[in-house]
């Protein structure tokens, strides 16, 4: 009897340090890498709207900007490429460019301010509705059906995650390095 106990509790402990194992190195899949990028920014973007001090929101745009510019180029490189072609929609990946597309004018615009300029708030508020309409719909239309075909995920996850690594460290400040 006491060996079938032992033999249960090893089994038992095996099984639950392989799933811590497998807990600490797991990558998110690509769609749950790009929506906790979604709700990171969506955080951003509520604190800009609270903030009161320039230096709060000088700090905030920043980080919305560079979170934006790292996302939407791997939304871009990796992720759009592939499902369009499993999606064979050009539609809905298009509509996704260009939604990108006005972003980064924006984007760019804001990088070139500072809090007080006039429009500085405008802007941010505009870009954070501009990034609401895109996330609705990448969540709700564009990811389910991404999510239905046979493209692997958690592989591609791993790439995407791997290429916002490499371009915030060439795109980030020196002390804003830190992929979330």
């Amino acid at each position: 009897m006491a060996t079938a106990t032992s033999s249960t509790q090893n089994k038992t402990s095996k099984s639950s340090t392989k799933a811590k194992s497998t807990t600490r190195t797991a990558q998110p899949d690509a769609i749950k890498l790009l929506k906790d990028d979604h709700r990171e920014v969506e955080g951003w973007f509520d604190e800009f709207k609270r903030a009161r001090a320039d230096t709060r929101k000088s700090e905030l745009a920043a980080k919305i900007c560079l979170a934006l510019k790292v996302h939407t180029q791997i939304e871009e490189e990796i992720f759009y490429p592939a499902s369009r072609q499993v999606l064979q929609d050009d539609s809905i990946v298009d509509e996704a460019v260009v939604e990108h597309d006005s972003a980064k004018k924006l984007i760019a615009e804001i990088e070139q301010m500072k809090p007080g300029d006039d429009l500085y708030d405008a802007k941010v508020t505009v870009l954070s509705e501009i990034i609401e309409h895109h996330v609705k719909e990448e969540e709700k239309e564009y990811f389910p059906r991404v999510r239905k075909t046979d493209l692997d995920l958690k592989s591609m996850g791993q790439e995407l995650m791997a290429r916002k690594e490499e371009l915030m460290g060439k795109m980030a400040p020196d002390g804003a390095k830190s992929v979330h």
